[in-house]
């Protein structure tokens, strides 16, 4: 991995250098934008034209305007009510936009399916747990006209860092000990959590169960909206980002596409490999299908669309981040511990491209992972939902995309 300058956490301006080809006869051409490209394509600048004193002028003012085409979200700004996500850069009621989401766990076997209210989350993070199946933890900031979400499921320590990094109120059902009774009983981890073994600040008025006929216990206890801002209000929580906050992403500003022309296509992403069990993620073979058409990544699982029994619809994010993490085995229950903080490899999927990246975490618990090019470049993503894979490095290899 390349050796990253130190980057401050804040909306950069992002400048990209055009370089203009000249022939013998005065004649030049415009390099189309390899990242972060416009919708309106430049004028054509192919153009025979004689040469003139003039031509460095002419140099300056075509760089400028190629510049201008690239803009991403900066400061936010109040219209008629609404602000741009900090988590998807798209536009918001402000009270949304600026209190703190909620970051649910949610289990992801086939025994589980379907779940409820995955479609709603900003940003879905998924990773290994103990007998290499995944679970998921939902990122949500728009979830009121949700009656529920779920069902919900236990904690893991390296679920707890991220949603830290968002500064997300954690929400889990399941027992706590031996790895995140510590964890959770911390001030600086603000938590809704049912009364199970090792919780010791519960919230039980925030959860319930819902008959599900076929299923087993575990998977129908539910997260109720309700009983959450209940819950929230007794725990005396901040609802609101504070000062520190750091959004996780740069993104793209209305009526732009990132369209990182130069890099390679990639429709169809296996952050588990095809082989069943293979690559980390379990028998159930999780792989998303890039549209072109819709800008979208589907999500399918266990050969069949992944759908949210909400309102139907297949599970679907406008970016994907496949995130290179260390990764061990505790202990003879198969416990997990993988390491989010420092930095590592990454792969960025947006726009049907594919980005060589890094990710870095450096400055403790309340920031995110950023992401960048090869060339130390904070990534511009695709305004819309992310599903980050955490990716076993001892498994990278079963990684595949096409």
């Amino acid at each position: 991995m390349q050796n990253l300058e130190k980057k401050a956490f804040f909306l950069p301006a992002i400048f990209l250098c055009i370089s203009l080809l000249f022939s013998g006869c005065g004649k030049t051409e415009a390099d189309q934008l390899s990242l972060g490209q416009a919708n309106e394509n430049p004028a054509d600048t192919a153009n025979t034209i004689e040469e003139t004193p003039d031509i460095d002028l002419e140099k300056e003012e075509e760089k400028e305007k190629q510049e201008e085409e690239v803009k991403v979200i900066g400061e936010r700004e109040t219209k008629n009510g609404k602000v741009q996500s900090y988590l998807t850069g798209e536009w918001i009621e402000e009270e949304k936009a600026t209190r703190r989401p909620i970051a649910v766990m949610i289990p992801n076997n086939a025994p589980a399916m379907p779940q409820y209210g995955l479609s709603k989350a900003a940003i879905i993070y998924e990773a290994p747990v103990e007998g290499r199946i995944t679970r998921l933890m939902g990122v949500f900031e728009d979830y009121d006209e949700l009656d529920h979400i779920g069902p919900v499921r236990s904690s893991r320590d390296y679920f707890v860092y991220v949603a830290m990094g968002y500064q997300a109120i954690y929400c889990n059902w399941g027992l706590a000990r031996p790895y995140v009774e510590e964890l959770l009983s911390r001030d600086t981890v603000q938590n809704i959590s049912a009364a199970v073994e090792g919780i010791h600040n519960p919230s039980d008025e925030a959860f319930d169960r819902i008959k599900r006929p076929g299923y087993a216990t575990e998977f129908t206890g539910y997260l109720f909206i309700n009983g959450l801002e209940k819950a929230v209000k007794r725990q005396k929580y901040e609802t609101e980002y504070d000062e520190l906050f750091v959004p996780p992403f740069t993104f793209i500003a209305d009526n732009y596409r990132a369209e990182y022309a130069e890099e390679k296509d990639a429709f169809h992403i296996y952050p588990g490999g095809r082989e069943e069990n293979a690559g980390g993620y379990g028998a159930y073979n999780p792989y998303f299908e890039y549209e072109e058409e819709e800008q979208l990544y589907y999500r399918y699982q266990d050969g069949k669309k992944q759908i949210d029994e909400y309102d139907g619809s297949q599970l679907a994010v406008s970016n994907v981040v496949l995130q290179y993490c260390h990764g061990e085995v505790r202990d003879k229950k198969d416990y997990l511990a993988f390491g989010v903080h420092g930095e590592g490899d990454a792969l960025v999927f947006t726009n049907g491209k594919v980005i060589e990246a890094t990710w870095m975490r450096y400055d403790g618990d309340a920031t995110p992972a950023k992401f960048f090019d090869k060339d130390g470049n904070e990534i511009i993503f695709n305004q819309g939902k992310t599903w980050i894979c955490n990716i076993w490095d001892e498994y990278g290899e079963f990684v595949e995309y096409e």
